[in-house]
C-alpha cells in the first residue's frame, strides 16, 4: 500500500525514522551505493582479460557499458514510479537480489557465450537502477536543508570512491588470482551481506515529512508526473547538462585506462602494453579516481552551501543560486585540464595522470549538488520519478552510449587491420576530444538554469504547504523574530480593530462589502 507523506487530518507529519534509527538507514544506503560503483568498474579492472577471454574489438568492448547503462536507464523510470506509490525497501531489496544473480552467472560465461555475458550485464542493470534511483529520495526523506546537503555529499562520495576501489580491486584481484572471474565474483560476495543488513535494519521513512510536507503519495499517472516535471524549468535545464556532463564522464572512466597503457608503450617503444604496467596503471587511476572524487564532491557541497547561506568568502555574498553556479563552474573549470590530459598523453604517462586528476575533481564538484538541486524542485511525491526520468534521459544519450560512439569511433579511425600500440593510441586519443567538448555544452545548460532556480524552489514548496528553510528573511518560527519569544500586543504605527467573527454557515458566501 502506498506511504502517505501527512497525517490525514492535516497535521505535523509523521517521522517515523528518529536518532540512531535514520542514521542507521543512512549508513546502509552508504554502503550499498558504495559497493555498486565498485560492481560497475570492476568490470574496467579486468578489461584486458575479457578482451582476450571474448577476443572483443574496442566497439564491442565498448558495449559491454552500453548494454548496462541501456538496462539501466530503462528500467529506472518503472522504480520511480512504483517508488512514489510503494514500499521503496522492498523494491531496493528485490532489486539487489537480481543484482546479485546476474553478477554471479555472469562469471561463468564461456569464450563462447559472449551474447550471454552482455544479457548477464544488462540484467545487473535492471538490480542497480532499483537502487540508485530510491536511495536519493530516502536520504531527502530523512534530512532536509544543510543536513540534506551534507548527506548526499557522504552518498556521492560513492562514485568515485566505489569507481577507484573497483578499477583497483578488479584489477589486482585478477592478477592475484590469474582469473578475471574472482575480480567479478568479489562485489556480489559482499552485496549479500549489505542485502542481510537492508532487510534487518534499513527503514522506509515518510515521504516529505522532514519538510513538514503535506502531501499525499501520488495517486496520478505517469503523464501526469512527465506533464509537472515538463513545466520545470530547472528540472529539465539540468537534464540536458547531465547528459552532456554524463557522456563526458561516462567515456572518460571507461576508456582512460586503456588509453593511458597504450601511451606508455608508445612511450617506451613497446609493442604490447605489459600486464602488470596495465595493471599498476588502473590501480594509480583507481586511487586518482577515489581522491579526485571525494576532493571535488566535498568540495562542491561546502562550497555551494557557504555560498547559499554567506559565510566564510561568500559572506556578503549569499546566492539562491549558488548550487547551480557551482554546476556550471564544475564544468567550465574541468575543460582545460581535461584537454591537455588528453593531448600530453603522448609524451608523459605522469603528467596525463596528474592533468586527469584536475578533471576529475572538477567534474565531481556538481555530482551531490546536482541531486540537492533535483530535490529541492520537485516535490517529495514526485521525487522518485523526477530521478528515474531524469536516470532514463542523462543515461541514454550519455555515459549509455558514449564508451561504444568512441570506441565505434576509434575503430573507425584505426581502419581494418591495424592492430599496432601506435594506431590504436591516436585513434583513442583524437575520439577523446569528443567527450571533452561536452562540457561546454553542460556548462551553458547550468548557466541558464540560474535564470529558473529560485522560483522552482519556491514553487515546490508552496505545492508542498512547506516553510522556507532557505530564506533567512522569513524565519519559519516567531520566536526567530522576537528575542522575548512573545508576540506583541501592540505594533507601533499600527491601530487594531477587533476582527469580525463571520458565522460558519455564511463562510461559503462572497459578500463584496466591507461593511458585512
Amino acid at each position: 500500500m502506498p506511504n502517505e507523506a501527512a497525517n490525514s487530518d492535516g497535521d505535523s507529519p509523521n517521522y517515523i525514522s528518529t536518532g540512531g534509527k535514520k542514521w542507521i538507514t543512512c549508513m546502509i544506503l552508504l554502503l550499498v551505493n558504495l559497493l555498486n560503483y565498485m560492481d560497475r568498474y570492476t568490470i574496467v579492472g579486468v578489461m584486458d582479460h575479457l578482451k582476450v577471454h571474448f577476443d572483443m574489438t574496442d566497439s564491442e568492448t565498448g558495449m559491454l557499458q552500453t548494454v548496462f547503462i541501456s538496462s539501466y536507464m530503462v528500467f529506472a523510470p518503472l522504480f520511480g514510479y512504483l517508488g512514489d506509490r510503494y514500499n521503496r525497501k522492498l523494491l531496493m531489496i528485490t532489486g539487489i537480489c537480481v543484482w546479485i544473480s546476474a553478477v554471479f552467472m555472469s562469471s561463468w560465461c564461456t569464450q563462447n557465450h559472449f551474447i550471454l555475458f552482455l544479457v548477464c550485464r544488462g540484467i545487473v542493470g535492471i538490480g542497480e537502477a532499483s537502487y540508485s534511483t530510491l536511495a536519493p529520495t530516502i536520504i531527502s526523506d530523512l534530512f532536509h536543508g544543510g543536513q540534506r546537503s551534507r548527506v548526499l555529499m557522504l552518498f556521492y562520495f560513492a562514485i568515485p570512491f566505489g569507481s577507484g576501489l573497483g578499477f583497483i580491486a578488479g584489477s589486482r584481484i585478477a592478477l592475484i588470482t590469474g582469473s578475471w572471474q574472482w575480480g567479478v565474483r568479489f562485489s556480489p560476495i559482499i552485496g549479500i551481506m549489505c542485502l542481510v543488513l537492508m532487510i534487518f535494519l534499513l527503514e522506509e521513512p515518510v515521504r516529505g515529512a522532514c519538510e513538514g510536507a503535506r502531501q499525499n503519495s501520488d495517486d496520478g499517472t505517469i503523464m501526469d508526473d512527465i506533464k509537472y516535471l515538463s513545466s520545470i524549468p530547472t528540472y529539465y535545464l539540468g537534464t540536458i547538462a547531465s547528459i552532456a556532463s554524463f557522456f563526458s564522464i561516462g567515456a572518460m572512466t571507461w576508456w582512460t585506462p586503456q588509453f593511458v597503457g597504450y601511451g606508455y608503450a608508445l612511450i617506451n617503444n613497446q609493442k604490447i602494453v605489459p600486464e602488470d604496467e596495465s595493471a599498476s596503471i588502473k590501480t594509480i587511476f583507481g586511487v586518482i579516481t577515489c581522491v579526485a572524487g571525494i576532493v571535488g564532491v566535498a568540495g562542491g557541497s561546502m562550497i555551494s552551501r557557504c555560498w547559499r547561506d554567506g559565510t566564510f568568502i561568500f559572506k556578503h555574498h549569499a546566492s539562491e543560486k549558488a548550487d547551480v553556479y557551482i554546476c556550471a563552474i564544475s564544468m567550465f573549470a574541468a575543460l582545460p585540464f581535461l584537454f591537455f590530459a588528453i593531448f600530453s598523453a603522448q609524451y608523459s604517462d605522469k603528467i596525463c595522470l596528474l592533468l586527469l586528476y584536475f578533471a576529475i575533481m572538477f567534474m565531481c564538484l556538481n555530482w551531490a549538488v546536482n541531486v540537492d538541486v533535483l530535490m529541492y524542485v520537485i516535490v517529495a511525491n514526485r521525487r522518485a520519478t523526477a530521478m528515474a526520468i531524469q536516470t532514463l534521459i542523462t543515461h541514454l544519450f550519455g555515459d549509455a552510449t558514449s564508451p561504444y560512439i568512441i570506441g565505434l569511433l576509434s575503430d573507425w579511425i584505426r581502419g581494418d587491420g591495424n592492430e599496432g600500440v601506435t594506431a590504436h593510441f591516436f585513434a583513442l586519443q583524437k575520439s577523446l576530444y569528443v567527450p571533452t567538448f561536452m562540457l561546454v555544452i553542460a556548462g551553458t545548460f547550468y548557466l541558464i538554469a540560474t535564470f529558473y532556480v529560485e522560483n522552482d524552489r519556491k514553487e515546490a514548496l508552496f505545492q508542498m504547504d512547506a516553510p522556507d528553510t532557505f530564506d533567512r528573511h522569513n524565519p519559519e518560527d516567531m520566536d526567530e523574530l522576537l528575542p522575548s519569544g512573545e508576540i506583541p500586543e501592540e505594533v507601533e504605527g499600527v491601530v487594531e480593530h477587533p476582527a469580525t467573527i463571520v458565522p460558519t454557515s455564511a463562510t461559503s458566501t462572497t459578500n463584496s462589502d466591507p461593511s458585512a
